[in-house]
């Protein structure tokens, strides 16, 4: 059974989501935005799903859009590991994080719905976890891959047992 970890260091982050987002070519298929979310993913709060072995099973990492916003900057969970609770897992304990930081609000971007397959799961999960349509920039990307954008307003979530100094690392 995996348990969530703060990733502290930055080469480690960047391992675990270059591990995990090669693995899901269905979503991250263009390697140069690949490489961007792995670069990125080295100095944001970092979480993983770890098992018994050390090993990830899944990821999420943030970033401040405003002082008010943070955004799912990037998360993947390895396709046998999907459906069992670990991107939920995530994700509660990022922006139960992000709510001790101070931020109201998490958005989320993917492609908008009825799109692909891949991309209509995805928009199901974020949907289940409270996260609202906010609006779809169709250009963002480009024309093949319209932006959903999703918010959520965490500023009611409590940040129980987290340290309001920064786990993680600040955003």
């Amino acid at each position: 059974m995996e348990h969530i970890a703060c990733i502290e260091d930055a080469g480690e982050r960047r391992r675990i989501a270059r591990e995990v987002l090669l693995a899901l070519p269905e979503w991250f298929g263009i390697p140069e935005s690949t490489e961007e979310y792995i670069a990125e993913s080295g100095g944001q709060p970092f979480w993983a799903a770890l098992g018994p072995d050390g090993r990830a099973a899944g990821f999420i990492a943030l970033k401040a859009t405003s002082e008010h916003t943070c955004e799912v900057a990037v998360m993947g969970v390895l396709r046998p590991r999907q459906g069992h609770g670990l991107g939920r897992s995530l994700m509660d304990t990022a922006l139960r994080w992000a709510a001790g930081q101070g931020f109201e609000y998490a958005q989320v971007k993917t492609v908008q719905r009825g799109r692909c397959a891949e991309y209509d799961a995805t928009n199901a999960f974020y949907r289940r976890l409270g996260f609202r349509e906010l609006e779809v920039f169709p250009t963002l990307w480009d024309e093949a891959n319209p932006c959903q954008i999703y918010v959520k307003y965490i500023g009611n979530i409590l940040a129980e047992g987290l340290d309001k100094r920064g786990i993680c690392g600040n955003i």
